[in-house]
Order: structure tokens, then C-alpha cells, then sequence
């Protein structure tokens, strides 16, 4: 005789939670991904910055604001948490700065974009797409699979 719907779920939902990691496991990846989330946009900003200071010259905290698509007073209050880290400086008039920390990350922060679009552009996503999903991905992904992803690029050739 067939299970009745109500059967078929329950064992659905326990299969389901029996194939859950541990607590601490789970706790863990989550932890990690809070923290990732909260350097992500400390991570976007020095990128931006550098990447401004490179092409025009400065950073105003007004093109941060306009190319980060938030308020002025959202890019202000973020670029004052970049200066509390030691990342950044301001000048009156002058725009933003990075400290040889704020480059370090920028740069690192730059090599994991360029190495999560080339893995994803390998595996046939269109350019503009891996341009955008790498944004999201290269503040989550952990050394242990950058490094995995840069191998298996060198690997191709």
C-alpha cells in the first residue's frame, strides 16, 4: 500500500536532517561567512579607491558614492570606518587616500577577483556575468579553493 503524503514528508524531512553537519561544523561556516560579509564592503571600498586613484587621480567621496551605487553619507560613513582601520586617510578637498595597508588589501582583494573570474570564464560563464558573480564570490571564497581555482587554471594552460 503507498505512503500517504504526510508519511512521504516526514521521512523526506528526516532523511534531510540526518544528513545535517555537526553544531560546531555548522556554527563554524556560518561564522565565516558573517565575517566575510562584514569585510566584504570594507574589501569593495579600497578596491574602488584604488582602482579611482589609478585611473583618475583621486577618490571623491562623491564618485565612491555615484560608482557604489549609495548615499554620500553612506560612502562618508564607511570611508571613516577605512580611516579607523588604518586603511585610509582623507584631506580636506583632496579625497581619499589608502595607507600601505589599504593598498595590501586592495591588491590582494584584486588578485582573488581576477583569479574567480578567470575560473568562472574557464567553465564557460559569459564575461559580464563572471564579472558580476565574482563580486559576490571573491569575499567568500577561502584561500584553501583560491588556491584550488589557481591551479586548476595553470593546469589548462
Amino acid at each position: 500500500m503507498e505512503a500517504s503524503v504526510a508519511e512521504r514528508v516526514k521521512r523526506r524531512r528526516a532523511g534531510t536532517a540526518s544528513k545535517l553537519p555537526a553544531e560546531l561544523t555548522q556554527a563554524r561556516r556560518f561564522d565565516k561567512a558573517r565575517l566575510a560579509q562584514s569585510s566584504a564592503l570594507l574589501e569593495d571600498y579600497v578596491e574602488l579607491i584604488a582602482d579611482l586613484l589609478a585611473g583618475a587621480g583621486e577618490a571623491r567621496p562623491t564618485d565612491i558614492a555615484r560608482r557604489l551605487g549609495v548615499s554620500h553619507a553612506t560612502a562618508i560613513k564607511t570611508i571613516s570606518r577605512l580611516k579607523r582601520a588604518g586603511m585610509a586617510t582623507a584631506r580636506p578637498y583632496r579625497g581619499v587616500f589608502l595607507t600601505e595597508k589599504g593598498h595590501a588589501l586592495a591588491e590582494r582583494v584584486r588578485l582573488r577577483h581576477r583569479v574567480v573570474v578567470d575560473l568562472l570564464r574557464a567553465v564557460g560563464v559569459p564575461a559580464e556575468s563572471a564579472e558580476a558573480d565574482a563580486e559576490g564570490i571573491e569575499h567568500h571564497v577561502s584561500e584553501a579553493t583560491l588556491k584550488a581555482f589557481a591551479h586548476f587554471l595553470k593546469a589548462r594552460g
